[in-house]
């Protein structure tokens, strides 16, 4: 009974804390993608899926809502509470994906000291990631897919199973370029699954053998044949029962690598098949199994700095959890599952080929972290996790813990109690202002920058370009080139001229520091500067 007291003591209170925590990272200024997340919310209210784009001033673009779910969520936390409504929405969706760690790591590694200290520090290098983007949603989403995967694979509980099928028809629907990467969280299971059935053919053969020899014995009437046949069984029986007590003591004393897969897999695989068809699920049509091929099919990722390959220098944080997971399987002898070392084999892969799935590899390797952590104390040290329990539900271990997290907390929240929920730094709020009231924003052709698009048709201005790089590439709409021309105009070249007369531009909006406003200052029988301020600049085309 005490101890059962102390686990609900230092559950609130830990809970409490990663709550707290989660408040302080939470960034208060808006991102960009979050201004056309609100109008495409309000859009698809008003008109529905419309499958075309009404937002940039370029005619008869297609758009394939790939978040219009989510789009919808937020527009309406948008429409109770303003600014204010989505930033508590950032807010509520980071402490659900902080209390979902811990509690997913208390259930997978059966302690709870560990699995606080790791929710804490993967909330902290997760920060850069915490906005109100369709991703966070996703996040959670993917935490609950490995929760129910292991849940399922020691139960079979039927709630899991359905658990497991519900959450890829959600993704197809709130973020479907993500779709696909939930099947890759149940690869390593699989091929776990699929070496252990491999290493064990020869058994099975043997065993197939045996039941053979079985069913002669009976249909015949031989003496000799008979007492042949059983000392050809007795060799084999004998032989068979030898490798199994191999095989098993080999598996027990594993270096290593522990090979072990559960008897439910076979059942999980059928779960799987059967997700594969939860992409049908949305008004999207087959988006969801066509939109990442066509992105990265395409030279778009190249160019957005999430999609970049990553380098260690630049990501400490990544670099810093490899080492431990390095440290841990190099220099203890503690052993790892294989599923689990594919995973983390699989993840590292991804993350150096794309920078954005660094956030996907500290949400799913935190499960792993805390399963060797845990099996090491269990090892070496087993009574010292619940002796540290007990002691932090004392008045002293909660006063040392509610202070540390304090103290972190507001380390992270002090830099940005005086931010504003749109940075006039990042995004044109007074130049928007002027537009709207000194120029005809429906008949002007106006020339932006990708940073800043979305804040421009979040203002009800007709774009050339914003973050939706999909839509203004040839994969997704044949013939459209305005993502790579962009990236000419912006970098100033010899064509950029004879694209300003491809798109006819009337107007130009643009950062005080743009190169391209080094152009208009050299041809000014062309181009007149209409507006200024302390951060962007207007030219109008003479």
């Amino acid at each position: 009974m005490k101890e059962k007291e102390t686990k609900i003591k230092f559950n609130i209170i830990a809970i409490f804390l990663i709550m707290l925590f989660c408040f302080a990272i939470t960034p208060k200024s808006l991102q960009n993608d979050t201004f056309y997340t609100i109008k495409l919310g309000e859009y698809v209210l008003d008109n529905g899926i419309t499958m075309e784009d009404p937002f940039a001033w370029h005619e008869n673009l297609e758009y394939t809502f790939p978040h219009w779910a989510y789009d919808v969520m937020i527009y309406l936390f948008y429409a109770i509470g303003g600014q204010t409504g989505v930033y508590v929405s950032t807010v509520l969706f980071c402490m659900i994906l902080g209390i979902l760690l811990y509690l997913t790591n208390c259930k997978l590694s059966k302690n709870r000291i560990v699995p606080f200290i790791t929710t804490i520090g993967t909330l902290y290098v997760l920060q850069g990631y915490i906005a109100a983007r369709a991703q966070l949603f996703t996040f959670i989403l993917f935490v609950l897919t490995v929760f129910f995967i292991e849940r399922f694979l020691e139960t079979r509980h039927r709630g899991y199973a359905i658990g497991l099928i519900i959450i890829p028809i959600i993704i197809a629907n709130v973020h479907v370029a993500v779709f696909p990467f939930y099947f890759v969280l149940y690869l390593p299971y699989v091929v776990e699954y699929m070496i252990y059935i491999l290493s064990h053919t020869f058994i099975i053969i043997t065993k197939s053998r045996i039941e053979s020899i079985y069913k002669k014995i009976q249909k015949i009437n031989d003496t000799n044949e008979i007492e042949k046949l059983k000392n050809k069984l007795y060799l084999l029986e004998s032989k068979n029962e030898e490798r199994n007590k191999r095989r098993k003591k080999a598996s027990k004393n594993a270096y290593k690598i522990i090979i072990k897969p559960s008897d439910n897999m076979k059942a999980l695989i059928i779960i799987m098949i059967i997700c594969l068809f939860a992409g049908f699920f949305t008004p999207i049509g087959k988006v969801p199994y066509t939109y990442l091929i066509d992105t990265m099919a395409g030279d778009t990722t190249k160019s957005i700095s999430e999609h970049k390959p990553l380098t260690l220098v630049e990501h400490l944080d990544f670099a810093c959890v490899l080492v431990i997971f390095i440290s841990i399987l190099m220099f203890t002898d503690t052993k790892i599952k294989l599923k689990d070392l594919f995973m983390l084999a699989g993840l590292i892969m991804l993350s150096f080929y794309t920078r954005r799935q660094e956030s996907m590899f500290f949400i799913v390797t935190i499960f792993i972290l805390n399963r060797l952590i845990a099996s090491w104390f269990s090892k070496y040290a087993p009574n010292t996790l619940r002796k540290i329990e007990t002691k932090a539900v004392t008045i002293i271990g909660q006063s040392i813990i509610v202070l540390a997290i304090l103290a972190l907390s507001w380390y992270k929240y002090k830099p940005k109690m005086d931010d504003s929920y749109i940075s006039e730094a990042s995004y044109p709020v007074q130049a928007a202002e002027w537009i709207k009231e000194n120029l005809d924003v429906e008949n002007i052709r106006l020339y932006n920058e990708y940073n800043y698009g979305s804040y421009l048709l979040y203002q009800d201005i007709p774009v050339f370009i914003d973050s939706r790089a999909d839509l203004y590439a040839p994969e997704f709409n044949e013939g459209v080139t305005v993502f790579n021309d962009f990236l000419k105009i912006s970098g100033v070249n010899d064509s950029t001229e004879e694209l300003f007369e491809k798109y006819d531009f009337t107007h130009f909006i643009m950062t005080s520091k743009a190169k391209l406003r080094t152009l208009m200052e050299q041809n000014e029988d062309k181009y007149k500067e209409i507006y200024e301020d302390e951060y962007f600049c207007i030219y109008e085309k003479i």
